[in-house]
Parts: structure tokens; C-alpha cells; sequence
């Protein structure tokens, strides 16, 4: 099976438990990815959500599974760190069992320097503050998604793309521009007092790759509208990974192989695997040549 290796692989606000939870990509994934440390960076199971009336299926097992074939099949590290939504953590850390580290904040260290690695919840007032209004505000939340669904339904009936309505409300609404600003200016304040080269978070389900007042700032997304992820290079170079990004790199690997499994069979040259080396312009064009051989096969002449 074609996987992508990353040094390390960093998700965030997966909610296993909620409607909202788009299971089938982040199992995709992480099936698909191989890692030396895996960083569950909180809210990965949404307690919030199993008290009211979520739901629990195989594939949010299946998730669980996936995690424990790292530790056992391929001697993956994994930090889990508490976030607001599995909170319910808080009564046992810090933790460590089979494996898995299970903490409130992690230090992690690369070629380039030491990140802060913490969800972020804790520098959210609503949430810290005002829990109740923070899980009325999660209930309104819950409700747009499910709304979003239903008008995207009948966006794809109609031939159009997905369309985030959260996210344009987010964009749009002044109060949430701000909080997202000071939400990330008080971490990068935080990162720079302590010396660290950079911060990762998750928490606010905005996916971020910035360098302000010489601190990277990291944010991982979520797993319910912007599918993405964090994942650092052998070089210690870490970049925000889409989902759909990510299936072009896997599409790649999988026709690597099968030219080479092919050339093997023929006697031909065997090149050997290119490097993951970060989703930029270079994907497009090797797309094209993926295509070009495809269409060198069908024409018979390989």
C-alpha cells in the first residue's frame, strides 16, 4: 500500500462522537500516512457532543484503531494533548500508557528549533470563563454545520463545488476576524516570551502557516469543514496539508510505483522513489506526466 512519509503528522479537532465529523477523510488519511511521531493536538474526541446526541460508529473506532496499529506496526510516537471538547482528560494527566503520551502541553523539537505544541483553548475567555456560553455557542455551531450539509447536498445536485458557510461567516463577521487575530497574536506573544521558534495549535478550526515578530505560527484546522493537517519534512520544515493536496501526493506515489513495478518487469532502468518534499507547483506538473504515461500505456507502447 502507497503511504506518505512525514517525520511528524499533527491533527487537531478531529470530534469523533459529532455529526460533524468527517470521518471517512481524516481514517483516509491517517491509513495512509506513516510518521515517527503523531501529535493529537486536542478536541480529537468531542465529549461535548456523546452528552447530547452524537453519534459513535465503527469508522470513529476504526480511527482509534488506526492510532494503535501506529504505535504497535510501526513504532510511532504519539503525544495526545487535551483539548476543550475532551476535556474529561483533565482529571488523569498527565498520562502515559502503550505508547501514547496523554498531555496539556508538549515541547516539540525539530532541525530548525523547539515548538510550543498546545491546543489553545486555554487563551479563549468564552471557553475558559464562560463555559456554558462556549457550549451554547458549540450548539450554534453544530446547527450551522448541519445546515451547511444540507445546502451543500444541493449544491453537488446542482454540479457546484463544496462551500464552506461557517467559514464565510467567520470571514465575514468583524468579531471573528478579531478573536482569530488576538487569538493568534497572544500565542506568538507567548512562543516569543519563552524562546521558542514557533507555536502550534488547533482549537479555533482556521488551518495557518505564518512568521510574525520572528515566531512561525501554526495552526492545524480541523477535521470538519477544512480538512487539514500539520506535517513536518525530514528537514525539520513544517507546512499545513490539505486534503485534497494530499490525495494528489498519494496519486503520485501510487503511479511511482507502478512505473517502477513495471519497468522491473520489462528489465528497464529502475528510478528511484522521489522525495515527499512538500505540496507546491511541482505536484501539478508531475500530475501532467502521471497523465502522460497513462496515456503512453493505453496506446500500447509500454
Amino acid at each position: 500500500m502507497a503511504k506518505l512519509k512525514f517525520r511528524t503528522v499533527i491533527l487537531s479537532d478531529v470530534h469523533l462522537g459529532s455529526n460533524g465529523c468527517q470521518i471517512d477523510a481524516v481514517n483516509y488519511f491517517l491509513k495512509h500516512v506513516k510518521c515517527d511521531k503523531l501529535i493529537l493536538n486536542g478536541d480529537i474526541i468531542d465529549t461535548w457532543a456523546l452528552k447530547r446526541n452524537g453519534v459513535w460508529t465503527k469508522q470513529h473506532s476504526r480511527f482509534v484503531r488506526l492510532v494503535l496499529n501506529k504505535i504497535e506496526k510501526q513504532n510511532t510516537r504519539v503525544i495526545y494533548l487535551r483539548g476543550n471538547h475532551d476535556d474529561i482528560l483533565d482529571r488523569f494527566l498527565p498520562m502515559s500508557f502503550a505508547g501514547i503520551q496523554i498531555v496539556r502541553q508538549h515541547v516539540h523539537r525539530t532541525p530548525k528549533g523547539d515548538y510550543l505544541v498546545l491546543h489553545g483553548d486555554i487563551f479563549d475567555a468564552i471557553t475558559t470563563h464562560m463555559a456554558w456560553l462556549a457550549k451554547l455557542g458549540d450548539i450554534g455551531y453544530t446547527l450551522l454545520l448541519e445546515i451547511n450539509k444540507w445546502y451543500n447536498k444541493w449544491r453537488a445536485w446542482r454540479g457546484q463545488e463544496y462551500w464552506s458557510l461557517s467559514a464565510a461567516v467567520k470571514a465575514r463577521v468583524k468579531g471573528a476576524v478579531s478573536f482569530i487575530s488576538s487569538f493568534e497574536d497572544t500565542l506568538i506573544k507567548i512562543a516569543q516570551d519563552k524562546g521558542y521558534h514557533g507555536v502550534i495549535c488547533g482549537h479555533i478550526h482556521t488551518a495557518a502557516d505564518k512568521t510574525l515578530n520572528g515566531v512561525h505560527y501554526l495552526n492545524s484546522g480541523d477535521w470538519v469543514e477544512s480538512l487539514t493537517a500539520l506535517v513536518e519534512y525530514p528537514d525539520g520544515r513544517i507546512e499545513v496539508l490539505g486534503y485534497e493536496d494530499f490525495k494528489k501526493m498519494l496519486a503520485i506515489k501510487k503511479a511511482e510505483r507502478k512505473a517502477r513495478k513495471q519497468a522491473r518487469e520489462l528489465g528497464l532502468p529502475v528510478l528511484a522513489p522521489s522525495e515527499v518534499t512538500g505540496f507546491s507547483a511541482r505536484v501539478e506538473q508531475e500530475l501532467s506526466q502521471v497523465e502522460a504515461l497513462a496515456a503512453f500505456e493505453r496506446s500500447g507502447q509500454l
